[in-house]
């Protein structure tokens, strides 16, 4: 009985759930059914768009291209989302710093900081300086969304038609973004991020607000920044008070301050403003005859003699006062600096002259050149050919693969570990992880000690003493601790010279050396003052003392070694007359970039040549033009001074017998082998010689002695 009700009370069951399952069914077949019967309604629908012959080709083309342009916008986007992050500042504030620069003799040598007070709106300026600026820099401005493409067009099309380039692309917007959050380096990735912010800054800023900050922030030579401080620094006048031809004047300062500034260069800026007349009426701002007087008339600037600023050198020393002024006190300060105007020139003159010379020969453009004194005074910083052309600093801000001058960082911490200039090590074929680095000249030198490795430039020791004895972890850490700000890449191939240092960085570096083993002496700023006097921040004072990074054997092994290089090794061409030198060359793969890194025991100076687009020079190494500018401005640097030793070296003066290595190609010193000495006699010995020779000029006749009468007398 019990059985049959239990079979009873499954029956009512199974049919709920056989119903449910039937529901299921015919719904989902339904369901299928209809969505079949749509998608057939749509594809019979679309049919009737279908295209055939040249129309489904432009069709599929255009899809296609849709489909391209989609996936490059995304791929833009990535690469553009570093420049975002830079809107997350606060970067519509004015920096309220007012920096009054002298040197260190207490000269006024420049200026920084933006005063708000000097800003003045665009609807208060003459109405021809706006459309000066604007015909000569961006037409369609008010018409464009930050980039043009008509104007970009109409540019190619003109640089081509006159085969160089007379007219650039770029709009006012992307010009305010490159200035706001981005750097002068001439890079793919730095052209995306700027067109993104271009977009970015008509996307959040008004056209005024947009045309008022560039107006106030663009730097238009002699060390100024803004249409405000250019007006007061050329003529003497508001900005309200400028005339046309004066208008005309500034606004040609945009393509190149430096070329076309009027108080060095009046022709030239009187023929650049005769340009931007012009543009003024292709441009259907004026008419012919509303700019003829200005023609016929042009404006001549204020006499401020042919003192030029040293911008590259304020730029850093402006980021240093930031850094050192104390939390609450005046951001309206005085800065005595380390700066020596004389050195400077001296600077100067020697990269621009060796890259008039032989530029061309070589393939090279630019260079960056940092001198200090052994102390860390930073004395002259030459960050570029042309302040006016570009304000990128390549000596504080582009980092650039070392080469072979990166090699003493090695060195230095094997001796640190315990080793010596005469610890023998192995110079033979090496491999690595997979790398398998290898001497310039494919040969190998055998058994060899650390200090021919080293003047010599083998690539394989230091490959092994990282690999065997030290590890890269030792290396970073030496290499940070003497003074390298720059982040480094730890990987084995930077025992070589392959992770990116600035030219500040390599001075610094060395100057370990010079310093005799003592590291955070670098420094700028001597003094900060308000202009009452008030001292903020004395260096004496205030600096913290320097720290031990090398104990005095580790120095003066080192110093043993570079002494030889510029005497018999691939530094020849820096060897100096008189005064005992050390130092290193450096030649990256493909000679993008060559070095020269010395001192003495009263300066030290990192000198880098090469070209901001990275193309290699034509076979450029770091022994020959970067020697050639060290040796030019650091045998200026001593004349007239007291010579001091440089630390653990006896002897105070070069050698002198000319020592000779293997001939085996002056490539080899550079990127890692011998070098051939040269044929001529060593400056050192031909110092010598004519200090024998004025000597002897100089000296006083030798009187004949006396005739014997007589033999016996003898």
């Amino acid at each position: 009985m019990e059985e049959k009700r239990g079979k009873k009370g499954r029956a009512p069951r199974a049919s709920w759930l056989l119903e449910v399952d039937a529901w299921i069914d015919s719904t989902l077949y339904e369901a299928g059914f209809k969505l079949a019967r749509a998608w057939e309604d749509l594809t019979v629908f679309f049919r009737r768009f279908r295209v055939e012959g040249a129309a489904r080709a432009a069709v599929e083309t255009a899809s296609e291209g849709l489909t391209l342009a989609a996936a490059g916008a995304v791929v833009l986007l990535a690469l553009a989302r570093p420049a975002f992050e830079e809107t997350a500042a606060d970067w519509r504030a004015q920096d309220d710093y007012a920096v009054t620069f002298l040197d260190r003799y207490g000269n006024e040598i420049g200026q920084r900081g933006v005063i708000q007070r000097d800003s003045v709106p665009v609807d208060e300026m003459p109405d021809h300086l706006v459309k000066a600026v604007l015909a000569t820099e961006d037409r369609r401005f008010f018409e464009h969304f930050g980039i043009d493409f008509p104007g970009l067009v109409r540019a190619m099309t003109e640089n081509v038609r006159a085969n160089t380039i007379v007219q650039g692309g770029s709009t006012i917007t992307q010009q305010l973004a490159k200035n706001l959050f981005l750097t002068n380096e001439r890079t793919v990735e730095r052209k995306v991020k700027e067109a993104f912010l271009a977009l970015w800054l008509e996307a959040n800023l008004t056209k005024k607000e947009i045309l008022q900050l560039y107006l106030d922030r663009v730097y238009l030579g002699g060390g100024t920044f803004g249409i405000a401080a250019a007006a007061d620094f050329y003529f003497d006048k508001p900005v309200k008070e400028l005339t046309l031809a004066e208008a005309a004047m500034i606004a040609g300062l945009f393509k190149a301050p430096a070329r076309y500034a009027p108080h060095i260069n009046l022709p030239a800026a009187r023929a650049r403003a005769n340009e931007v007349l012009t543009n003024l009426v292709q441009a259907d701002f004026m008419t012919e005859g509303q700019v003829l007087p200005a023609r016929l008339n042009p404006a001549s600037a204020v006499d401020r003699g042919s003192h030029e600023s040293p911008d590259y050198y304020l730029d850093w020393a402006f980021e240093e006062v930031k850094r050192l002024v104390p939390e609450g006190a005046t951001h309206s300060l005085v800065a005595r600096t380390a700066f020596d105007p004389d050195l400077q020139r001296a600077v100067e003159e020697s990269l621009e002259y060796h890259l008039r010379q032989f530029g061309k020969d070589y393939d090279v453009s630019q260079g960056a050149v940092v001198v200090m004194d052994t102390d860390g005074a930073v004395r002259a910083l030459v960050g570029g050919r042309d302040y006016g052309q570009s304000q990128f600093n390549r000596a504080t801000q582009a980092e650039r693969q070392p080469g072979s001058s990166f090699k003493p960082y090695v060195y230095a911490a094997a001796m640190e570990a315990g080793f010596a200039p005469d610890s023998v090590i192995s110079d033979a074929p090496i491999s690595w992880g997979g790398w398998s680095p290898r001497n310039y000249t494919r040969r190998y030198a055998g058994r060899v000690d650390l200090a021919s490795a080293l003047i010599y430039s083998y690539n394989t020791v230091p490959v092994r003493l990282a690999r065997d004895h030290l590890g890269i972890d030792r290396i970073v850490a030496m290499t940070e601790a003497m003074g390298v700000e720059t982040k480094l890449n730890a990987h084995k191939t930077m025992v070589l010279g392959t992770s990116g240092m600035t030219v500040m960085d390599q001075a610094t570096g060395y100057g370990v050396f010079a310093n005799g083993g003592l590291a955070g002496t670098r420094h700028g700023i001597l003094r900060l003052t308000t202009h009452s006097g008030e001292v903020v921040f004395d260096h004496e004072r205030d600096a913290p003392p320097p720290r031990r990074v090398l104990s005095r054997k580790a120095v003066a092994a080192m110093n043993s070694i570079l002494v030889q290089v510029p005497e018999r090794g691939t530094g020849r061409r820096a060897a100096l007359p008189g005064v005992r030198s050390a130092g290193k060359t450096g030649t990256t793969q493909s000679y993008r970039d060559a070095w020269y890194v010395g001192y003495t025991g009263n300066y030290v100076a990192a000198v880098w040549l090469g070209n901001d687009d990275y193309h290699p020079t034509r076979r450029m190494t770091g022994g020959s033009l970067p020697a050639m500018v060290w040796q030019r401005f650091m045998a200026y640097a001593h004349q007239n001074i007291e010579l001091k030793p440089i630390p653990g070296i006896e002897n105070p003066l070069p050698a002198l017998d000319g020592t000779a290595v293997a001939a085996t190609g002056e490539a080899q010193g550079e990127a890692n082998g011998l070098a051939r000495p040269p044929r001529a006699m060593p400056a050192a010995t031909r110092q010598v010689l004519r200090q024998l020779g004025a000597h002897f000029r100089n000296a006083p006749p030798v009187r004949p002695a006396a005739r014997p009468e007589s033999l016996s007398a003898l």
